[in-house]
């Protein structure tokens, strides 16, 4: 495999967005004959670096060559035209049309202007054989698993002789079964000489399936590596940027519960599962405890928080909150319980850039209220200069659109709405992603002080060092299953985080 000349090449690959350098300087090369896993944290350009590769987006600077050649593709028709082919997570296929006919979709077999469709079915079916699936290929796709919808667009791939297979978390909904099979039919093209280049989060698959790796983090290259050849736990430390010799270089202390004070559960899910999305785990949240949730992306942290917060349903399992079993089918119920949460993409997820800070922070509090019962303009004011002067919001006018703020003013502003609540349970996805130094400073200080009055939190994070400074207990999870609870007393360093996530053993 060294020895063979790459059917891709990259170099120098910059990409930029208004305010972004999403690409810098990126080196990739992939060989005909290998499946080659392309790595990295959120962020780190994984995405973009496909995109400028099958045409979605232009490069700014460097030079794409497929087999030696140079090649500038204008759209992902073009690319696959030439051999490269993509098979996304969501599939984008068309559920309506049959396995055949999404197979050859474009491409439909004719004579003097009908459709062969005897001749159509029949080479489906021996594509999908040749993936060893035994399907009715006249079955409508909607009516198939994701495991067989994955097969039919990489069926798709192959007939139209793909040199370049594209699989963007390909294994998200499959089950381990269906895994499996996936890395058979993977290993089977792999050895036919077809080049794969396999994203996943899931480092156990990447272990098992990959020849060799590409690491990017924050728009750069870190480097390429024999899979054989890279421990776990250096792939980890590569991805989020800690060499392993800087792991015991902490900053701060982290905010450690003083021996024997153990207050009350306040939130305990036992079991607690969704099928395709988490794992059933087990998991007590105290009163005035702060439980850090550590792992990759793609663990399955945001899908423990929607779960406790209702966003999700979860399939098995149950839930207590002080004490009495409840049921969380929707966030209402959350909130009922005084549950809040502020997600990870505050911009999609949690704020109304149209509406000013005031509209913002009420909002919660308004919905609890119900329309029909709006919140007197005078207690709003109350409110939101209470939360403004003690967030410290910048600048300070509760009448500008929060879309006008910097992003560590607008977490604050997604922060003061479901302080206003005055929650039991205070659930943070990345309350400090993206945000600058000072504002990051003021948000952990924020955290400690909640937990200090009582206020339970469930807080996540990437950062293993701000885990470790705010967490009383910190869970641990790998591939979607909560693999460890730790108590985070003076053992506890990045390191043996780090172990934890690279080997998911559990404790």
């Amino acid at each position: 495999m060294a020895a063979a000349e790459p059917i891709v090449r990259m170099r120098g690959i910059g990409k930029h967005f208004p305010g972004v350098k999403a690409l810098d300087g990126v080196d990739f090369r992939l060989l005909p004959g290998e499946v080659h896993a392309l790595m990295g944290e959120n962020g780190a350009g994984k995405s973009t670096l496909i995109k400028v590769l099958t045409g979605v987006y232009g490069v700014d600077e460097g030079t794409v060559e497929l087999a030696g050649r140079p090649v500038a593709f204008s759209s992902p028709l073009a690319a696959q035209q030439a051999g490269i082919s993509t098979v996304y997570q969501e599939i984008n296929l068309c559920p309506n049309l049959s396995v055949a006919e999404n197979i050859f979709a474009g491409r439909q077999r004719t004579r003097f202007g009908f459709i062969r469709w005897r001749a159509m079915r029949r080479r489906a079916a021996e594509l999908m054989g040749r993936l060893e699936l035994d399907v009715d290929v006249s079955t409508p796709l909607s009516a198939c698993s994701p495991a067989v919808q994955q097969m039919v667009a990489i069926a798709r791939a192959v007939d139209i002789e793909a040199r370049v297979l594209i699989l963007d978390e390909p294994t998200s909904s499959l089950d381990a079964g269906e895994v499996e099979q996936l890395f058979r039919v993977m290993r089977r093209l792999r050895d036919e000489g077809i080049a794969i280049l396999f994203v996943s989060h899931f480092l156990d698959q990447v272990y098992e399936v990959s020849d060799r790796m590409t690491i990017l983090r924050n728009g750069r290259l870190v480097g390429e590596y024999l899979t054989r050849e890279l421990p776990k736990v250096e792939l980890v430390a590569k991805m989020i940027g800690r060499e392993l010799a800087d792991l015991e270089e902490l900053e701060g202390k982290p905010h450690v519960r003083p021996a024997g004070d153990a207050a009350p559960p306040l939130v305990e899910a036992e079991g607690l599962g969704r099928t395709g999305s988490i794992r059933p785990f087990t998991l007590t949240i105290r009163e005035g405890e702060v439980v850090g949730l550590a792992g990759l992306l793609g663990s399955g942290r945001t899908e423990l928080a929607r779960l406790l917060f209702g966003a999700d349903h979860a399939d098995e399992g149950t839930v207590r909150v002080g004490g009495e079993r409840v049921t969380l089918r929707t966030p209402r119920a959350a909130t009922g319980r005084k549950i809040a949460f502020c997600p990870e993409n505050r911009r999609a997820e949690g704020l109304v850039d149209e509406l000013s800070a005031r509209e913002n922070i009420v909002l919660a509090l308004q919905a609890a209220r119900g329309w029909s019962r709006p919140l007197p303009r005078r207690r709003q004011d109350e409110l939101v200069a209470k939360y403004i002067a003690a967030l410290n919001i910048r600048p300070g006018d509760p009448d500008q659109p929060v879309g006008t703020l910097s992003g560590g003013n607008q977490q604050k502003v997604l922060l003061a709405r479901w302080l206003i609540m005055e929650p039991r349970l205070l659930i943070l996805d990345e309350p400090t992603r993206g945000i600058d130094v000072g504002a990051k400073a003021e948000i952990q200080r924020l955290v400690a002080e909640l937990s200090d009055g009582g206020m339970a939190v469930l807080f996540i994070s990437a950062e293993l060092e701000e885990v470790l400074r705010l967490s009383h207990q910190v869970g641990v999870l790998r591939d979607r299953a909560l693999v460890a609870r730790l108590d985070n007393d003076d053992a506890l360093t990045t390191d043996v985080l780090m172990h934890k996530i690279a080997s998911g053993a559990p404790s």
